[in-house]
Order: C-alpha cells, then sequence, then structure tokens
C-alpha cells in the first residue's frame, strides 16, 4: 500500500472531530503522522477503543488502551448557543473547525447539529459563556460504525474541514496581496501606480491590434 493510500486509510479509521485533542490541527494530520511513524495509534479520545482496534488492524500494530494523556474516551456531544446571551462576537465561528456555527458580527449564532463534531473548541473562545454541550441523539446502531460517528457524519466532517481550509488559504493569500498593494502605493505613489496600470493596458491593446 502506498503511502496516500495508507494515510487515506487511515483517516478513514477517524472520527473527523478535529479536536485536536491527538496534539495534531485535524485528524488528517494525525493520520499522516500515524502512517509515517510518528504518533502512535491510541492518541484519539473521541474514537476509543474501536478506532485504536481499527488502526491496530490497519497498521498491523498490537491493540493497546487509549493514551489518557491525550484525554478520556466519553460520548459524542454538540454545542448549544444560548442565544438570549450571545453577543454576536464570533469568536467561535473562529475556531470551528467544520463551520457548524452560523451567524456574523453582532448577529446572534447558532450551531448546526447535523455539522458539529462535538471539538469543544468553540467552548474557551466565547467570552460570555453562552455555549453548552448537551449529549447527541443517538441513530440505530446498523447505521454507525462508531457509537456516536456515523460514516455520513464523519465525510461531511472531513468536507467541511477541507473546504474551510482552502477558504482560509485565499483569504490569507488575497491578504497578502492587498498588503502588498499597499505597500506598492507607498513606495510608488497613486499616480505612477494608475500610469504603470495604463501603460500596461496599452501593451496589451497593442499586441490585441497587432
Amino acid at each position: 500500500m502506498h503511502r496516500d493510500e495508507r494515510i487515506n486509510a487511515i483517516d478513514q479509521w477517524l472520527p473527523q472531530t478535529q479536536c485536536t485533542q491527538c496534539s495534531y490541527p485535524r485528524c488528517h494530520d494525525y493520520a499522516v503522522a500515524i502512517a509515517d511513524g510518528d504518533a502512535d495509534i491510541n492518541q484519539c479520545p473521541p474514537g476509543g477503543d474501536i478506532t485504536i482496534s481499527g488502526l491496530a488492524a490497519l497498521t498491523g500494530q498490537p491493540i493497546k488502551p487509549l493514551n489518557t494523556a491525550f484525554g478520556q474516551h466519553k460520548e459524542k456531544h454538540v454545542a448549544v448557543i444560548n442565544e438570549d446571551v450571545c453577543i454576536g462576537c464570533v469568536m467561535c465561528i473562529k475556531a470551528c473547525p467544520t463551520d457548524a456555527i452560523l451567524g456574523s458580527a453582532k448577529v446572534m449564532h447558532t450551531v448546526i447539529e447535523r455539522d458539529c463534531t462535538g471539538c469543544e473548541l468553540c467552548i474557551e473562545p466565547c467570552p460570555v459563556d453562552c455555549i453548552d454541550l448537551l449529549p447527541h441523539r443517538q441513530a440505530s446502531a446498523d447505521d454507525w460504525r462508531w457509537p456516536d460517528y456515523s460514516p455520513e457524519s464523519t465525510e461531511r466532517a472531513r468536507q467541511q474541514t477541507n473546504q474551510k481550509l482552502v477558504r482560509e488559504k485565499l483569504r490569507k493569500q488575497a491578504k497578502s496581496s492587498m498588503s502588498k498593494l499597499k505597500e506598492l502605493r507607498k513606495e510608488k505613489g497613486s499616480d505612477q501606480i494608475k500610469s504603470d496600470i495604463a501603460a500596461a493596458l496599452a501593451r496589451v491593446k497593442h499586441k490585441q491590434n497587432d
């Protein structure tokens, strides 16, 4: 099995909570670390014994108990925002790895339950302590690979995490471009920039006429 295939197979066994308890920023990064031999298979508290057993079978390693230095296994919870207390600060939105929180600046926020992975990352940044965690309603046992994480929910969490990472990358690139433009304006001045743009447009028009 090639490295990329091994990483993907390991990632499929992770619950995609993106909780960072394993000491990696997201589940895929933990999968890479396992595949490269940089992390053990028992560092995922949300996955618990079932995930450890799956990873052991996949990697050929012996089954071992969860390393509680990374946290305790517990049933999945979902975040619930007290909308009467919420001040719309967007700190929880920034912290959520799966974009499960709906809202905007100075507008009351709410959690999209099906997209919440119970990662708890929104709790600490909240300045008014208006977020609680409540037990997740479990589906029938036939529908669940993990006690609290269905294949459908984990795949949705994986996709939404990847989409948010792409958006953040694009925002950083746009911010960097704006910063460079501001620096350029300081160096050349707006009149010089307008002159450069006009010259560039003239060159393009000349080429088109040729």
